[in-house]
């Protein structure tokens, strides 16, 4: 029974981090996977935690541009105003968070009709967007307004219905505010590292007490499989959708949510 609990762990891990920076929404594949797995984890932390390791390879690719901005904020204007850009896009999530954070767990998690639903409708909404023919006025995740970051991460609030996709809501939202493709899905990238990193410290706190050294195990197993899947998608992704657009995520979106659905309705 543990040799499956670790196997399950083991792909789960690795599906987080294929799907954690494409528009697709890692944790409505995690949630709906392990549904049909029969994977429990406590308090559904797994999902939440785990996500860490895929922060951690967006830190480990993007760690020269990181140290540019960040070494360079007190005499470069543009570097100072890229972080305080990501921090306020940050911060609805935090408010978001933090008020809503039990309802999330013990419901919208626990629903996974609702996530196969918001998977569907998520497909259409990208592949929308995807053909429209908008003028990007901003290319650079560096050039993003600071009225513009805070728009993105209004839209990325509506990733706390699980289903509907961090990086879909913000890149989304960074298309339709002008934002151009490569600089949308790279603004995503910034993004999600407090995003991910204040939603592990803050579902590990808040679950401490069901934690076990089987549920740690799982965690660690997820956690590395996820880092190591990651650091290939966002190695690849930036290139893809700059060539491709979304449209292929959109697809996507609507054969896992058509089939999730249909096996719920027949009872599985």
């Amino acid at each position: 029974m543990a040799d499956q609990s670790l196997l399950s762990a083991a792909v789960l891990g690795i599906v987080e981090g294929l799907t954690e920076f494409i528009p697709v929404s890692s944790t409505g594949h995690l949630l709906l996977l392990g549904h049909f797995i029969g994977f429990e984890s406590a308090g559904k932390t797994f999902e939440v935690v785990i996500q860490l390791g895929a922060v951690l390879a967006v830190l480990s690719v993007y760690s020269a541009k990181l140290w540019q901005v960040f070494s360079t904020a007190r005499s470069d204007p543009k570097s100072f105003r890229f972080i305080v850009a990501v921090a306020l896009a940050f911060f609805p999530a935090v408010v978001v968070g933090v008020l809503a954070h039990d309802f999330i767990k013990r419901v919208l998690f626990e629903t996974p009709m609702l996530i196969a639903i918001n998977l569907l409708w998520g497909g259409v909404v990208l592949l929308w967007v995807d053909r429209m023919r908008l003028t990007p006025r901003y290319e650079d995740a560096t050039d993003v307004p600071l009225g513009v970051a805070l728009k993105i991460g209004l839209f990325q609030c509506l990733a706390m219905i699980p289903g509907v996709s961090r990086s879909g809501s913000t890149i989304v939202g960074g298309l339709l505010l002008g934002v151009g493709k490569r600089g949308a899905a790279e603004f995503s990238f910034f993004l999600s590292m407090p995003t991910m990193g204040a939603a592990f410290a803050y579902d590990l706190w808040k679950s401490r007490h069901m934690l076990d050294s089987g549920a740690m195990t799982e965690i660690a197993v997820g956690f590395v499989l996820a880092l190591i899947s990651a650091v290939l998608v966002v190695k690849w992704l930036l290139g893809y959708v700059s060539r491709h657009g979304y449209a292929l995520f959109g697809w996507w979106r609507i054969i896992v949510g058509g089939m999730a659905l249909t096996a719920l309705l027949l009872g599985f």
